[in-house]
This record gives structure tokens, sequence and C-alpha cells, in this order.
């Protein structure tokens, strides 16, 4: 019998190169004729809290050439530069532009801001790897891919989940008819909400486009696209304390939230997030140990252990083997800011990435749609989808 409590990077990367075929084909002038094992020039924008975990990453990479760093607060920008050796440092995105040749921006801004900087990127002739969401709202995503195919460029966005060991296990599982007739399923993230910046809880904001996401991608990656759902979305805490506002702030965005989703292959399911879950793990999910993600079939059940961000195993029991098993307890390279990392490799070797375009638009058209379910009180159906098994 085949082992299948890890899946090794080789093998990964491996199944990454075939799996290339099912995406959209590679735009010719996404990297130039022969240059293929080249290093990716790589600009980065936005120098808080994500960035500490992002600069590291890249700058490990021997994929990655970092040459830029960009923030409104110079002193960030400039601080990010000298610790990582990054020749250049900007205070906008037109000064990073205008200033320095890069090949991929990576957008790590406030939320509210990605649309907006995306497209000035791509209309500059950069790619981009964006953190979620990649846009504001579907129209202006389905806008940045359709600028993206005009300029023969490339645009994705984060969570990067579907790379995770785990992922690929329960991917294979489902597949394999492991499960039989997968019927249900449920995700969940939350925490007491981030101290550090206003924006989660400005319009727009909130713990759908920053928690619910990550669950969003691994369900609709797993089992689907999703063709409906129906969701209730409130404030639980409606002023708060943030570290980058003098006085206590409104909150304007949901900050808690449930979703619940038709797929097209028949399971129903479900999504909580919020900021107001007491969690002795906290923001940074050091030690969880528990399922976050369950999904339930007609001759079998999985859950992932730990967050789907931060995997620690699958846990799975079937008809022919009732007792529960511990599976894919290796997590291998894999950590959430990996994104860009993994698509600066994917763009030196000439090669489709897993993660695609399309697939993080309808996980922003069903946050979109959940809005739409809270205002209206009905139920919403989706127009997007995307190719799947990812995997």
């Amino acid at each position: 019998m085949e082992n299948q409590n890890e899946i090794s990077r080789k093998e990964f990367i491996r199944q990454v190169g075939i799996i290339g075929a099912i995406s959209s084909l590679w735009p010719s002038g996404l990297m130039a004729e022969g240059s293929a094992g080249k290093k990716v020039r790589v600009g980065v924008i936005g120098c808080g809290s994500v960035s500490t975990q992002y600069l590291p990453h890249l700058s490990k990479s021997p994929f990655v050439t970092l040459v830029a760093t960009c923030d409104i607060i110079e002193e960030r920008a400039k601080a990010a530069a000298e610790k990582y050796s990054i020749a250049n440092y900007y205070t906008s995105i037109e000064k990073m532009i205008a200033g320095t040749e890069f090949d991929l921006m990576v957008n790590l801004t406030n939320m509210q801001e990605h649309g907006r900087l995306n497209k000035i990127g791509l209309e500059n002739g950069r790619n981009v790897w964006s953190e979620k969401p990649m846009a504001n709202s579907y129209a202006e995503g389905t806008a940045l891919l359709a600028l993206a195919q005009k300029k023969q460029l490339k645009i994705w966005g984060a969570p990067a989940v579907i790379l995770s060991p785990q992922f690929a296990f329960m991917s294979k599982a489902i597949q394999e008819g492991k499960l039989g007739k997968v019927s249900a399923a449920h995700g969940h993230y939350g925490h007491q909400g981030p101290h550090w910046s206003a924006f989660f809880y400005e319009k727009l904001g909130g713990s759908m486009p920053d928690l619910a996401v990550y669950n969003m991608a691994t369900l609709t990656g797993l089992l689907g696209p999703v063709k409906s759902i129906v969701a209730m979305l409130n404030i639980i805490t409606p002023t708060r304390k943030v570290d980058n506002r003098p006085n206590p702030i409104t909150v304007e965005a949901e900050d808690n939230s449930m979703v619940l989703m038709e797929h097209a292959s028949g399971a129903l399911s479900h999504v909580q997030s919020g900021f107001n879950y007491f969690d002795p793990h906290g923001h940074e999910g050091s030690g969880q140990d528990k399922p976050t993600v369950s999904i339930w079939g007609t001759k079998g059940n999985m859950q992932l252990i730990g967050y789907d961000w931060a995997p620690a195993g699958v846990d799975m029991a079937t008809e022919g083997h009732e007792k529960t098993e511990r599976f894919a307890t290796e997590t291998g390279s894999f950590v959430w800011q990996q994104g860009a990392s993994y698509i600066s490799e994917t763009m030196s070797n000439g090669v489709d990435p897993v993660i695609t375009t399309l697939h993080s638009l309808h996980v922003l058209e069903i946050i979109e749609a959940a809005r739409k379910s809270q205002q209206t009180g009905t139920r919403v159906q989706l127009k997007s989808t995307f190719k799947w098994p990812l995997l």
C-alpha cells in the first residue's frame, strides 16, 4: 500500500508540473524566451505585519531576487530594505515602478487598497501576487484578470492553502472515493481580532476576507465550485481600540459570519469566522491540535487537524477502516506565507502554478454574495466557476 503519511517536496513539484496542464496556458510574454531558470525580480509593496513573514521566506528563495520595498511610511520601507539587503526602497507604487525593473509585484498592503494597486502594477507591465483578497469586488477582480490577459501578464491571489501536503492528501482521498459521495463539510477560523490596524474593521474589511477566505479556498478546492450561498453576518463588538488610531473606532465590516454554501457537486458546506472568538491559540494559532475543517461522505469522514494555513495532519475513518487513523503528519516546506515564493519558482521554471486566478475570483464572489445574502435575506446564485479538481 502506498505510504499516505507524507508527500515529498520533490514529488509535489512533479505533480505541480503535471497538473499545470489543467490551468490556463502560460502567456508568451510572462517570461522572456530562454529565461526559464533565471531568478525572478520581486518588488514588495506594503511593509507592515504581513511582510515580516513574507520577506524572510522570499529572501531565502533561490528563485527570487528582492529588488525593492515600498510603503507609505518611509521608515518601514527603509528598515525592511536594510534588513534584507534590498537595494531600493520607495514611498509610493508610482516611485517604485519608475525607479527599478522587476517582474513580480507582491502586494501586502491593506486589503481595501489591493484592487487599485494591483491595477497600477498590471498597467505598468508587472505580474502580481496579491494577498487576500486580490480585489474588493468580483467585478473589480474580473477586470483585473482581463487587464492581465490583455497585457500578457498574470495575477494571482492568496491564500496558498492548496499547496499543503494535507490538502493534497484530502483531495486525493476524495477523488479516489475513500469517503464515498461527499455530502457535507464545515470549516471554522476565528480569534479576538487584530489590534494593530483599523483597516480590518473598516468598510470592505471584516472577518470574511481576513479569516473565512482560508476555509472558503480549502472547501471549494476540495469539493469544487459553489453555485449558491445563504449567509448571516453581523457586528458583535461595535467599537474597537487599535494601535494605529488614537481613539476607539466604529466597526463597519462584519466581525461575525456564517456562510452556507451549495456546491455544484451537491455537497453542502458551512464556514464560520469571526473576531469575537476566545481561542487560547490566539491569532498565531500556535499549538492548535483540534480539527478546524471536517468533511463527511457516505463511506467515510475526514478532519483537518490544525488550521488549513498551518495544518498538522488529517484524521480519517472509512467503511474499510472504521477506527480513525491520522495521516499526512509532515508539513514539509509548506507555510502560509509561501505563495509569492511559490509563484516565483513556477515563473522561473516556466510551469503553470496550481494556484489559479479563477479559483481566487470564485472565493471573492462567495464573500461578495454572502454580503448580498445578509442585506437581502435571500439565497444568492453565483456566476463564477473554476477548473476542478485542482490536484
